[in-house]
Order: C-alpha cells, then structure tokens, then sequence
C-alpha cells in the first residue's frame, strides 16, 4: 500500500485537501482509502502559523508506478496548488502532500527518504494514518501505525474534525 500524508494551513485547507484526495485516485489500481479531516496544531513552524488541516490516503499503486515518478507527480500538484520555493523552512502552504509509505520500499537518496523520516514523530501525521492503515508495520520499525501513535509522546494538539473526506 502506498500511504500519502496530506496537509494545507493557507487558503480553503478543508476544500484543497478534500479535491487533493480526490486526485489521488489516477495513481490508484482501485479504491483510495480517506481519513477524515484532522485540525492540527503547527509543528516546527513559524511563529503565528494557522493550525493545518491534515489527511491521510492510502492504495495500491496502479501498475508500473514507481516512488519516484509517484513524488514527481505530487509535487506537481503541490505546485497546481500555488505552492512554490520556500524561502522559510516549514512556511504556510496551500497544500503539502508526502510520501510516507511505498508498500516495503526503502529509499535514501539526496532526492528522498523512503519511508518519510520524521512520520512516525508526528501525531498529525499518525493520528489520520491510524485510520486508514491501521496494522500496516512501518517499515524499519516492526511496530503497526497504531503501535507507534500509542507510543508516541507529544504536546501536539489535533483533533479530528466530524467530516468524513471520503
């Protein structure tokens, strides 16, 4: 399965994350699997930044995708979205969309880290994880999704939102 993190702190965020999702689907062989819509606190942020709302998806990869044309594509999307170069690390973004899992695949490149490196440290990314992957054992670990966001200790403030995305 191919689990993707989704986020957005500027503009629509609910609406931008809701149509990212959607788009998901072409780099699917089937159903996309949605969390719900998840308000997080700002992490590693600026000061002053909004509170994001965050996702999960989670697929299976159509035939032939690869993690790397995978990541091209989102980060094309992120730009369809209006986000460009950040001049300040972690800066409000329309929408932020990460790799976290490619089925067991590993990557350590100057290009990417595969699985995403800092998941498994932020609620905002488990949490909505937890609900659409929630026994797939992150690789590396041999703990499940849900393993590691009970064992995860933080002040991060998220609270899942009554909307579903799906």
């Amino acid at each position: 399965m191919v689990l993707i993190g989704l986020g957005s702190n500027r503009g629509d965020s609910r609406r931008i994350v809701q149509e990212a999702m959607e788009r998901l689907a072409v780099f699917a062989a089937g159903e996309v699997r949605r969390s719900s819509l998840w308000r997080t606190s700002p992490v590693d942020c600026p000061p002053d930044s909004d509170d994001f709302i965050n996702a999960a998806a989670a697929f299976v990869a159509r035939p032939g995708l690869t993690p790397e044309a995978l990541l091209e594509a989102l980060k094309a999307l992120e730009r369809e979205y209006g986000r460009g170069a950040a001049l300040v690390r972690n800066a409000p973004r329309e929408l932020d969309l990460d790799l976290l899992l490619f089925d067991d695949q590993m990557r350590d490149s100057r290009t990417f880290t595969l699985p995403h490196p800092r998941a498994v440290d932020r609620l905002f990314v488990l949490a909505p994880a937890e609900e659409v992957l929630p026994d797939a054992v992150w690789p590396g670990s041999g703990r499940s999704i849900t393993e590691l966001r009970r064992a995860l200790e933080t002040d991060e403030a998220v609270e899942r939102l009554g909307e579903s995305a799906a």
